[in-house]
């Protein structure tokens, strides 16, 4: 498609433009530069479309002291369609069916997303779930048993993708329906060691992003994909986050949009739990099943779906850096699944998913480091 295409010359006068060609301008307007939602928003309502728009669009620039402003190339907008088309992603435009009204309600809803997978998943009541990525044991086995009870309750899980609670939800979620909100591109899986479980969502729930197709995530994606994640679901579930942490932003966010927060408590001398147990001092509901979180929501009227697919395979365990030789990188995995509170041993060492025989000797040097702590029926916790 090209400007004489849109703005053909002939004798006749022009044809109104097509819902096509006016979507195709609407993303060249959201993707030319120093365009962002709220002027994307305003540019519409001034110009009346987003064809009349483009054609503004360089002389508000020049108000605005830029001289020497191009509006996004058509070139660009149709190879994003392109990759999308090769990944197999549907756009969807803010307005349309099944375009969530949860979503829409914020003044900052994206005006396009990107779906691989699902869309009907976007029509069912959602419930996020968020959390440490460096997740203690007792942490995934707390996102694990949510995001089942959650999803046989009728509920969608929504989470980021990322690796620690995000996965764990996830994988759990499956059988029932998940949606995984990226920071990046929705055809650019982050990080690389959630690329089965992306593939795996793509086929059975539903990936999305408002970013443009292929665009690699950075850091300040994080926090704009983390208002979507809230801003999708009528509550947002913390189960483990430090002080300092998406997690958090997340639950900000929620908070900020009207929706409710809960977290699941921690031990106090665990860092991953610190964040929780602020939400709660400060009024978050606390969680220690599904049914605490479904007792916030009685008016959602859910019906559980039948099941999606059979029940995912066991989590894989986390990969540690690789300078780090085989013995320091199972006790790297060790110490990253305990936490102050307790775990019985031969949990941890079906979460490891490693021998019984490489572990124990693991445990022995650990207790003898003063790492860990053993403690009466068979537990294991980190050392004070």
């Amino acid at each position: 498609m090209t400007d004489k295409d849109l703005h053909p010359s002939s004798t006749h006068p022009p044809l109104p433009p097509t819902q096509e060609d006016e979507q195709f301008a609407r993303l060249r307007l959201l993707r030319s530069r120093r365009v962002g939602i709220s002027t994307y928003r305003r540019l519409l309502d001034e110009h009346g479309s987003a064809q009349e728009a483009l054609k503004a669009l360089p002389e508000v620039a020049r108000a605005a002291g830029i001289s020497d402003y191009r509006i996004c190339p058509e070139g660009v907008v149709q190879a994003e369609l392109n990759a999308a088309r090769r990944a197999g992603a549907r756009l969807l435009v803010e307005g349309e069916a099944p375009y969530p009204r949860l979503l829409s309600d914020l003044p900052d809803a994206p005006p396009f997303l990107w779906l691989i997978g699902d869309p009907a998943l976007l029509g069912r009541p959602m419930i996020s779930l968020v959390g440490a990525r460096n997740a203690s044991s007792l942490g995934l086995r707390m996102a694990r048993s949510l995001a089942a009870e959650l999803g046989e309750a009728g509920f969608v899980v929504v989470s980021g993708l990322a690796r620690g609670i995000d996965a764990a939800a996830h994988e759990a979620a499956l059988p029932r329906g998940t949606i995984a909100v990226q920071a990046g591109g929705v055809d650019i899986i982050y990080p690389n060691e959630n690329t089965a479980l992306a593939r795996q969502i793509a086929a059975q729930g539903l990936r999305l992003s408002e970013q443009p197709m292929g665009l690699q995530p950075m850091a300040r994606h994080f926090p704009r994909r983390n208002r979507i994640i809230s801003g999708l679901s009528r509550a947002t579930v913390v189960v483990e986050a430090a002080a300092r942490s998406g997690s958090l932003i997340t639950a900000r966010d929620a908070l900020d949009q009207g929706r409710d927060v809960l977290a699941v408590p921690g031990h106090p001398m665990d860092a991953r739990a610190a964040g929780c147990n602020m939400l709660i001092r400060d009024g978050a509901v606390l969680v220690r099943s599904a049914a605490d979180v479904l007792e916030v929501l009685p008016d959602e009227k859910t019906q559980p779906p039948p099941p999606r697919s059979k029940p995912p395979a066991a989590p894989r365990p986390e990969t540690p850096p690789r300078n780090q030789s085989p013995v320091a990188k199972l006790h790297a995995q060790i110490l990253s699944r305990l936490g102050h509170a307790p775990v019985a041993e031969d949990q941890l060492i079906r979460d490891l998913q490693v021998p019984s025989s490489d572990v124990a000797p693991a445990l022995l040097d650990l207790e003898m480091e003063g790492e860990i702590q053993r403690q009466p029926g068979g537990l294991l916790s980190r050392s004070a």
